[in-house]
């Protein structure tokens, strides 16, 4: 019991830390051009909804979806979500780790974090790239079950090319990696998009690199907190 708390309170400390970070380049990188997009987004709608107010046609789009408001509101939302999605990343890499019974400090950390963001964010982003609000997008399920099978199939693929050190191995690995992106993601029937396509660039590169620095941050602290608080 007292290794699985020391193991918590290195996840939870590392994970802090990082969502924190993560929450500062949201808000000064991602969250300024989302802002932007919904514009662009709410000004489609209310078009749309100019065309669907045509005599004789009848539409019910529902009641709208709960949001938090700009601000102090939608930052600690963000800072929330950022927290938790870091203390649960976290606990991923010091529970391997522990099952890898290697020495981790802080530097073998950052490898592990590098080989979580090619896992969790750019294996997945070739084939579904981070949209801005307003983008047509394949159904949910569809895209949860191609991203989740290729977080899957990157991670099993690496793990394969670095720890198993045999040709057959490697080979395998690179199979699994590339096998995802040769299915193909699931796609729209017809791209649409209310933003900028310049804009969306601007996304795709806020996030990707967003998401790169918390991977940085959190291998490393996972690392250096392991090695001083849980390698025992």
């Amino acid at each position: 019991m007292g290794a699985f708390r020391r193991l918590f309170v290195v996840a939870a400390l590392a994970g802090l830390i990082a969502g924190l970070l993560s929450t500062a380049a949201h808000h000064f990188g991602t969250a300024a051009i989302i802002a932007k997009a919904e514009v662009y987004e709410k000004a489609a709608e209310a078009t749309g909804a100019a065309a669907d107010a045509m005599p004789g046609m009848d539409h019910d789009h529902g009641a709208a979806a709960w949001e938090p408001e700009d601000g102090l509101q939608r930052t600690l939302f963000t800072a929330l979500a950022d927290i938790l999605t870091g203390i649960g990343f976290a606990l991923l890499l010091v529970s391997a780790y522990a099952f890898s019974g290697a020495a981790v400090d802080w530097r073998r950390g950052l490898y592990w974090g590098l080989a979580a963001f090619a896992t969790f964010t750019l294996a997945p982003g070739l084939g579904l790239p981070p949209e801005v609000p307003g983008t047509s997008s394949a159904p949910l399920l569809d895209r949860q079950i191609w991203w989740v099978a290729t977080a899957l199939a990157t991670g099993g693929g690496l793990a394969a090319i670095f720890l198993g050190r045999r040709v057959a191995w490697v080979a395998g690995g690179i199979v699994l990696i590339v096998l995802p992106h040769l299915i193909g993601a699931p796609q729209p029937a017809e791209h649409v998009a209310a933003a900028p396509e310049s804009l969306a660039h601007q996304f795709i590169v806020a996030a990707v690199v967003t998401s790169l620095l918390f991977w940085l941050v959190l291998g490393s602290l996972t690392g250096f907190l392991y090695k001083r608080l849980a390698a025992a």
